[in-house]
């Protein structure tokens, strides 16, 4: 009996997705850039229904993002599984370049990061031969001199898996279908029926990504194109199609010998992408040697049939989610946070860059303490916020804070938050609440109220590109601002790579003594 996935599998903030099978087991990860812990990861046994069972990066020492912008720090991850361990291999863009990490359970602990010498440019990926020997690709700027942006080209090298080193010389193996091709990204390696195949994105991931590949019968080459290139776009469906930048790919094999694709792409709203690059699922077949994606289709679907058991990992009493309970939610599930009855964060709440070991509390029963700071959301530092990812167009979320705290020159709050520069809060002191829209790093306050409760309850309501704040403040809501546009929380003006989260903060002027507290986070689908 077949089951159906719907796509997007990861809506929301879940970019450059790599998938590897093991057994019956599925891991999906994917790009977190300057949030902490970095690499989410993502589990599941049908491909229709995933848990995330922590996040690859979780301690400072193995992830050093200070001052990394919103779309720097962590790029392209790629997990593999070889011989009893799984590998994860990634650029840090901002500190140290190319590294691999390792663990022989996924669920943790992971190693610290052993950085690769030699190993230039980005989006690395592994590739274990019959053999056992183990191989490095990933791309750098064309060795002949760089012509034009995105002039790139995709190398391979040998690794010595067991001393982490680079071993022996590199070799340009291929520079995209294309000719004149922009960006080849993303390059992984499979061995089909004695051949090699080299799959990869070229074209930016943007309107133009595209998904292309190469084979030959050596690994070094020399590779042969797929006249059928592209496998998979949507750059020619226009504009106002409405699921575009499709790229970015990854391949599996289950043990009922289907083949399925990951990518990424996005679901603009009038042209406008605030969740960010997305995870997509697709169904391949080969014919004559070539991978075909969707057939008779050709483009992303809304759903995909897969011929695998059903599995619930809310009633799999040996799942992660089973056995760590409030540690893990659906992804793209509405979600209710009581904060007083929570002993630690669900692995899917993010922080920025490297927090303080102490920024944030549960304890007492009282709530979320989020200690003040000085640093603002406004800095390319490490602020008091905890988030999770906005995964829907349609939304309302909202924060129950104290207001004991809140005097003048403290301030607390939600935020829908783009990055330092693009951001749309609403905030608590010294007796008012007020809503702040920040544009290309500049401030701009929509609309205030007086409050005078004990507690408050910020509410934002987001209808696709409208947004609108109000404050509850006993049993009276009062709005604070309305129909405002959100467009600019989107990709296409604020730039960069990530989509928009929704977090707590606190921040002080001057003496950053003491904790806003936050009772409660709610988060539904409108």
């Amino acid at each position: 009996m077949s089951i159906y996935a719907k796509n997007p599998i990861m809506p929301g903030f879940y970019p450059d997705p790599s998938i590897c099978a093991v057994g019956e087991d599925y891991y999906l990860i994917n790009s977190t850039f300057a949030y902490f812990p970095g690499l989410s990861l993502m589990h599941s046994k049908d491909l229709v229904h995933w848990e995330q069972i922590g996040n690859v990066m979780d301690r400072n020492s193995q992830l050093p993002l200070m001052k990394a912008g919103h779309s720097q720090g962590l790029f392209a991850p790629t997990i593999r599984y070889h011989e009893g361990v799984f590998y994860v291999i990634c650029t840090n863009v901002s500190h140290g370049g190319n590294y691999i990490v390792t663990a022989t359970n996924p669920e943790g602990p992971w190693s610290e990061p052993y950085y690769l010498q030699g190993a230039d440019g980005i989006d690395p990926s592994l590739f274990f031969d019959d053999d056992g020997r183990c191989y490095y690709i990933g791309t750098h700027p064309n060795p002949d001199g760089v012509k034009y942006n995105g002039d790139w080209y995709i190398y391979i090298q040998e690794l010595d898996i067991k001393n982490m080193k680079l071993i022996g010389e590199h070799k340009n193996v291929w520079n995209g279908a294309m000719k004149g091709v922009h960006w080849p990204e993303g390059p992984h390696i499979y061995k089909k029926d004695d051949y090699y195949y080299i799959m990869h994105a070229e074209g930016g991931t943007g309107p133009e990504h595209a998904v292309t590949i190469c084979r030959s019968k050596d690994i070094w080459g020399p590779y042969e194109n797929n006249f059928c290139n592209p496998i998979l776009t949507h750059r020619h469906l226009g504009f106002d199609y409405p699921i575009k930048y499709v790229g970015h790919a990854d391949l599996i094999e289950t043990p009922a010998g289907e083949w399925f694709m990951t990518m990424l792409a996005v679901r603009p709203i009038e042209g406008f992408t605030t969740m960010g690059r997305e995870t997509f699922l697709a169904k391949v077949t080969w014919e004559n040697g070539w991978p075909v994606v969707n057939p008779g289709v050709g483009i992303l679907t809304d759903t995909v049939e897969i011929n695998l058991p059903e599995w619930k990992p809310e009633e799999d009493p040996n799942s992660y989610t089973s056995r760590t309970k409030q540690k893990t939610c659906v992804p793209g599930s509405n979600r209710t946070y009581d904060f007083t009855k929570m002993e630690v964060l669900g692995d899917e709440f993010l922080m920025l860059r490297n927090p303080k070991d102490d920024m944030y509390s549960l304890a007492n029963a009282e709530g979320l303490a989020l200690k003040f700071d000085t640093v603002t959301l406004k800095e390319l530092d490490s602020p008091s916020f905890v988030g999770i990812r906005q995964q829907h167009h349609k939304f309302t979320v909202t924060a129950d804070v104290s207001t004991g705290e809140l005097t003048a020159g403290k301030y607390a709050g939600l935020v829908l938050l783009q990055s330092n520069e693009y951001h749309l809060k609403a905030e608590v002191s010294g007796g008012k609440a007020s809503v702040i829209l920040c544009e290309n790093n500049v401030d701009a306050v929509l609309g205030s109220a007086n409050v005078e409760g004990a507690k408050v309850t910020l509410k934002l309501k987001v209808d696709d590109l409208n947004a609108s704040v109000s404050v509850i403040d006993g049993e009276k809501e009062t709005v604070l601002a309305d129909t405002i546009d959100v467009r600019k929380l989107s990709t296409e003006v604020a730039g960069g790579f990530v989509g928009c989260c929704i977090g707590m903060y606190a921040v002080a002027e001057g003496a950053a003594e003491g904790a806003a507290v936050f009772t409660g986070l709610s988060y539904n689908a409108n």
